[in-house]
């Protein structure tokens, strides 16, 4: 059998864009809620405040702000879109998807739309499922949006999980280009005996909305800490091991390490054991654990920063519920 891949069109990041609620809670905010400080979240987080969105606010709202900035850094249109991608696992609701209600916002009339759920790892694997539509020719240009309101199913009574997450979204805009590698080959994986670590239990098939489940907080995002610490370094460092292998590329060669922004420590813990801490990139300190925001966030932070030039090569690995992980490589063209 041929080698197709030689068919396969590159595929760049042509576009990026954030939004960012207007809300600032800080560290010492959170101490007038609940039995924490400054001190305690930030030794073990890194962070020292987040965003959180208005009541009125859905994630579709925040979804559209972010991807009208891509497409305008984009030069383009929203009629221009072919495929349209929100990874979430804060959705608006069951169903329809979050996308097509973005789809409507923006006046993407021309883009074919669906949600993604891979938690924290989403805006990655969304970004590798778009790449590939576009490689193979199923479509020219492609949004990935990564968003989440995360403050809608945090327990505010529980002081291990509430002080972790913001709210906010980012968005890239993708499309076929003549030169360079773009978005490389991507490395992922999953493992779902380990799915009790990190869950919202309840509101679904297993567990339906009720007054029971509801009385057992089961709506609330559950998390066991430690747990998730240790599988997130373990995996994502693999994982960069794995990519590098993957497309012949040096961690010499790789400008910036862009992680999911979930925690300092972890990021810290993997840029140690790679021995790359002076490239890794980090903003959780602003905005916390933006869960399927957070890597696309990141990236135009890194870019509009000027830490991220055309021509430097970045390296995306991210760590989710699932668990899910992945990561890949990016040279950048723009």
């Amino acid at each position: 059998m041929s080698d197709s891949s030689n068919s396969l069109r590159t595929v760049s990041i042509i576009g990026t864009g954030v939004y960012l609620p207007e809300k600032v809670v800080t560290n010492e905010d959170l101490s007038k809620i609940v039995d924490t400080s400054d001190e305690w979240i930030y030794t073990r987080t890194g962070m020292r405040e987040r965003r959180l969105a208005r009541e009125d606010q859905a994630t579709s709202d925040l979804a559209s702000a972010a991807a009208e900035a891509a497409l305008a850094d984009a030069g383009m249109t929203a009629e221009e879109v072919d495929l349209l991608i929100v990874a979430t696992l804060s959705p608006d609701m069951f169903f329809p998807s979050t996308a097509c209600f973005v789809q409507e916002k923006i006046g993407a009339k021309n883009a074919y739309c669906y949600d993604l759920g891979a938690a924290c790892s989403g805006s990655l694997y969304a970004l590798e499922t778009a790449k590939n539509q576009i490689a193979c020719g199923a479509v020219n240009t492609a949004l990935v949006i990564g968003a989440e309101k995360m403050s809608t199913f945090i327990d505010w009574e529980d002081r291990s999980t509430c002080v972790l997450f913001g709210d906010g979204a980012g968005a890239v805009v993708l499309k076929a280009s003549d030169s360079g590698r773009g978005i490389m080959k991507g490395c992922f994986g999953s493992d779902g005996s380990l799915a009790n670590l990190l869950w919202t239990p309840g509101g679904g098939s297993r567990s339906p909305m009720s007054h029971e489940m509801l009385d057992r907080k089961e709506q609330y995002l559950k998390m066991q800490g430690r747990e998730v610490y240790k599988h997130a370094v373990k995996q994502m460092t693999q994982s960069v091991l794995d990519v590098l292998e993957l497309n012949g590329v040096s961690s010499d060669d790789i400008k910036c390490f862009v992680a999911h922004q979930a925690n300092a420590r972890i990021i810290e813990a993997i840029g140690k054991r790679l021995n790359v801490m002076d490239r890794m990139f980090m903003n959780v300190e602003k905005y916390a654990n933006t869960s399927a925001a957070a890597l696309l966030i990141a990236i135009n932070e890194a870019v509009k920063s000027g830490i991220v030039q055309k021509g430097d090569n970045m390296l995306l690995v991210a760590f989710g519920g699932g668990f899910t992980w992945g990561s890949s490589i990016v040279e950048w063209s723009k």
